[in-house]
């Protein structure tokens, strides 16, 4: 038992030596949230995905620009078509040329052709509602990006409460172990003068290692919230950090507050929605026909990168894919399903947001009631603490209810500030549930 009892005291030793070993920095809140805007990965993840989406609604621009190509192609040919039809661009052709031992048996004949070709989109109805659903997707993954910031704020709200809970629980601790030596000294006292046992005594001693390992604990979760703050920051650095507000009771309006649907994600559902709908509409417009005009500019010599003979082709093109096997038929019905079920989604994510805005508000009253009762159960352990004591030291308490009271009051603080970071973080929630 005794064995134990040192490993235990070494481990805890060596445990805390590590913890100060570590650097300690001061880090406020705003510190906290303007390294994250700059360097978290996930925000920029998000906006990596909008510059995503905004690059296919630049590929749209197709609908309304010209597409240009330019070849420059080099043959030699005995074929008599070719052959013909190569001098005749060239405009070289003579009399002698139409000799039919010449036209059936050519020598051989080079061509060299440099060719500028424009397509020209006129009317494509189904490329302009693609372009309209890009665009509402662009859109959404903006809001997206919005929302991804608005809940990081909400999550480095979260943290560093977390962060200063900790703290908070470690100064408890560190007081609780303060009074549970002061305790062993008065029982190591008392025991010399043979007004204690040796159980006694023992139990003390308990008291004291529980109360180390619980502050150990307590210095782990220290450690464990500022590893997050790092992660959140996107700092690879190990250090801890110790926030330079204390954790009080906060206080923020939250009367009438209600789900927007200009809330940024709630607005990103919408427009999902919308881009299924054009694209819906898309697939109905590919049953129409299209009209485009193109264009070529040619130039042909018998040397390469030469051109003494050139030539244009201008013309339009109306074009109607009347039946393709029943594909369009099947990939229509597809989007029309999407759609509706983009609705449904939408729909039941703003009653589901409302289902949580009702939850967290009954949370918010339930921790503002607990907040009441913890305070007054605080300082009534405090006195039943303080009135122990002083009997322990006439002789006129037992060893159990002093240890009794001791660890009650510890547990009341822990439990008080426990319940103030929970009514702070139910009032942060709300706040984010309904922001617009």
């Amino acid at each position: 038992m005794k064995n134990r009892i040192y490993i235990t005291i070494l481990f805890l030793i060596g445990s805390t030596l590590f913890f100060q070993a570590q650097e300690i920095k001061s880090i406020s809140k705003n510190e906290v949230l303007t390294k994250v805007e700059e360097n978290n990965t996930t925000i920029k993840i998000s906006k990596k995905e909008f510059n995503a989406a905004k690059a296919d609604y630049n590929q749209t621009n197709a609908v309304f620009l010209p597409n240009i190509t330019a070849s420059h192609t080099g043959i030699s040919t005995t074929n008599p078509l070719m052959a013909f039809g190569s001098k005749l661009n060239q405009e070289i052709l003579t009399q002698n040329d139409f000799n039919p031992a010449l036209l059936n048996d050519p020598t051989t004949t080079r061509n060299f052709a440099t060719k500028v070709e424009i397509q020209q989109p006129l009317i494509n109805l189904d490329g302009f509602f693609q372009r309209k659903a890009a665009k509402s997707k662009m859109e959404a993954m903006s809001l997206k990006t919005e929302r991804t910031q608005d809940y990081l704020v909400f999550e480095v709200e979260k943290a560093y409460m977390q962060l200063q809970l900790a703290y908070k629980a470690v100064t408890v601790l560190e007081k609780a172990l303060e009074a549970a030596n002061a305790n062993k000294q008065m029982a190591d006292n008392s025991f010399k003068q043979g007004f204690l046992q040796r159980a006694d005594v023992l139990n003390v001693e308990i008291r004291v290692i529980e109360v180390k390992n619980q502050l150990q604990t307590a210095k782990s979760n220290v450690q464990n919230a500022s590893n997050y703050l790092s992660f959140l920051m996107n700092d690879e650095s190990d250090v801890v950090y110790k926030p330079t507000e204390s954790l009080i009771v906060a206080s923020f309006n939250t009367d009438d507050k209600i789900i927007s649907e200009n809330r940024s994600d709630i607005k990103a559902m919408h427009l999902a929605s919308k881009a299924y709908e054009a694209m819906n509409k898309a697939d109905k417009m590919a049953f129409l026909p299209r009209l485009n005009a193109f264009g070529s500019y040619e130039m042909y010599d018998n040397k390469v990168f030469q051109g003494n003979a050139n030539g244009y082709l201008i013309g339009a093109q109306l074009s109607w894919d009347i039946f393709k096997g029943s594909k369009r038929f099947g990939k229509a019905q597809k989007s029309k399903a999407e759609f509706e079920k983009s609705k449904l989604e939408y729909n039941q994510y703003v009653s589901k947001s409302n289902l949580e805005l009702n939850k967290v508000k009954r949370q918010l009253v339930d921790a503002k009631n607990r907040l009441e009762l913890t305070s007054l159960a605080v300082q009534q352990s405090e006195e039943s603490l303080r009135i122990r004591k002083n009997r322990f030291k006439e002789g006129l308490e037992k060893t159990s209810d002093l240890l009794i009271a001791e660890t009650q009051f510890a547990q009341k603080q822990l439990e008080y500030y426990q319940t103030i970071f929970e009514y702070n973080f139910t009032q942060t929630y709300l706040e984010f549930l309904t922001k617009e």
